[in-house]
């Protein structure tokens, strides 16, 4: 095993390698694992610092600044969405909230009909499902270890005759401290950097952290070597040490955002729609408060869902429900509140709930979602392109939300916008359909990114083929959530756990 961090790479570092892996979230890790235990001669470059349960101690301020996108504060260039996405060894997989699902058989039969791609069924996924369910401890969080926030939406629910239930989680002796989005201090979940690198690592991974993948270079159309820059943790800049990895075949596992940049950062933009079709999964979060204290502090973050409102029908854009962890620093970041109210929001927190609705684009024919593009320093740039039935969406997903929150006996519900509505009683929710929604209308974040470097048959219109294999250099692969052709209308990680459990057998052919 050769764990490397950027304070370790002090002088230019070159090898050669079977396999290259950029990235080492849910596709990378599970990946490497798998190659690895295959015999192959892998290195894994990660752009994040590698960090423990012993650095994981609750903080927000430093988790945010450590082990997230832009400290946190990555958006849209607009600014009118904030992108939470995981940064460090492990990816989002050491930050995000532990809920897991297959996907759903109507994504996988659309994929099929409207996309053309053949072969990612329920059928021919479901034993690397099974596998990974195993090796994560992915299973059903008791109904009756809910806490105040997740019970709220599921006894509102109830009570309004609508479906809920409970979620799978990827933890083995969880501690239910609720703070998962900060990195779990008892190893209880399941996260890649304890999970599949362990197994990569015992089996002679290389792994250097701190290191930014710059390009891919290609010559006589396969990758020749994946070059990066080693990062200074602490300033976040390029160091002057320099890496090049030598790889039979390569490997972006760089997310949604990250591998369509390197692809562009490489000259190979021009190929297919690199960076286009990029999906959100876009939030409207609706904090409430009781008279009794919630505490969403504590507990687990998620472990009630409902699913009502995904299908509404041909030309409407649908949305399922869940709960946020009720921390400051994300509440505050979730909701558009600033000032006095801010101060009182967080003087209020211990009786505060929110209910999140997470809307599922992709799956109207005109929808283009974000466009991820280079800005002159080659960081990332993302414009999303909203859809007037994204607007019809927010609105009608407010008032559900509001009403469901009455339903469990919240006395105010605020709607969010910047002059936030507050709502007290049915007799307030048709105030809703007075307001403004969609972007700068008011708060919108995404911690779901998927798309970018869409798997399909067709080159024009997709960037892989079905064994995610780029379509013009053969010996470059895709193995994460960007090549989604559409959201999922769950949250991701055991569809990429299982794409890459899967991948694993078609990239090991090829090296």
């Amino acid at each position: 095993m050769t764990l490397l961090s950027g304070a370790d790479l002090t002088a230019d570092y070159e090898r050669s390698c079977d396999v290259c892996i950029v990235g080492s979230g849910a596709g990378g890790a599970v990946l490497a694992a798998r190659l690895c235990a295959a015999g192959l001669d892998v290195v894994m470059l990660e752009e994040g610092g590698h960090y423990t349960r012993r650095d994981f101690d609750g903080d927000e301020v430093r988790a945010f600044s450590q082990l997230y996108q832009g400290r946190g504060a990555f958006a849209t260039a607009d600014l009118a969405m904030t992108i939470l996405q995981g940064r460090s060894v492990g990816g989002s997989t050491t930050v995000n909230w532990t809920t897991c699902y297959r996907t759903p058989d109507r994504i996988l039969d659309h994929w099929r009909s409207v996309h053309g791609i053949e072969g990612w069924d329920a059928t021919s996924l479901g034993p690397h499902w099974d596998e990974v369910e195993r090796r994560l401890g992915i299973a059903e969080w008791p109904e009756s270890a809910a806490n105040a926030n997740n019970r709220a939406l599921l006894d509102g629910c109830r009570a309004l005759g609508w479906e809920a239930h409970s979620l799978k989680r990827n933890v083995v002796g969880c501690g239910n401290s609720g703070y998962c989005g900060t990195g779990c201090p008892l190893d209880a979940k399941q996260a890649m950097g304890i999970s599949y690198l362990k197994d990569a690592q015992r089996d002679g991974l290389t792994l250097l952290s701190d290191v930014r993948v710059t390009d891919v270079v290609v010559e006589a159309n396969r990758v020749a070597a994946v070059q990066g820059e080693v990062l200074d943790r602490s300033s976040d800049r390029p160091s002057g040490v320099r890496v090049v990895v030598q790889p039979k075949v390569a490997v972006l596992s760089a997310g949604a955002i990250g591998s369509p940049c390197v692809l562009l950062r490489s000259g190979l933009g021009e190929h297919g729609p690199v960076g286009r079709r990029t999906w959100m999964h876009p939030v409207l979060a609706l904090p409430s408060f009781y008279a009794h204290p919630i505490n969403g502090f504590y507990g687990a973050p998620q472990s009630i869902a409902s699913h009502q409102f995904i299908d509404r029908g041909p030309g409407a854009i649908g949305w399922f429900l869940e709960v946020p962890p009720m921390q400051p620093v994300l509440i505050s970041t979730g909701t558009n509140v600033f000032g006095g109210d801010l101060q009182q929001l967080m003087g209020r927190l211990p009786h505060c709930g929110s209910i999140l609705a997470i809307t599922v684009d992709g799956l109207l024919p005109h929808e283009t979602g974000a466009t991820v593009t280079l800005r002159k320093d080659g960081r990332p740039k993302v414009v999303y392109d909203w859809v007037p039935e994204h607007i019809e969406a927010f609105q009608e997903a407010a008032i559900a939300s509001a009403t469901l929150a009455l339903a469990t006996g919240a006395d105010e519900v605020w709607s969010g916008h910047l002059d936030s509505l507050v709502i007290r009683s049915e007799a307030d929710l048709p105030k809703l359909r007075e307001r403004k929604y969609g972007p700068h209308e008011h708060r919108i974040f995404t911690a779901h990114q998927m798309g970018g470097c869409a798997m399909g048959p067709d080159p024009a219109s997709s960037v892989v083929d079905s064994q995610l294999r780029h379509h013009q250099v053969p010996n470059l692969f895709v193995v994460d959530g960007s090549v989604l052709p559409t959201a999922l209308g769950v949250n991701p990680s055991q569809t990429i756990y299982g794409i890459a459990h899967r991948a694993s057998e078609f990239v090991g052919e090829a090296v």
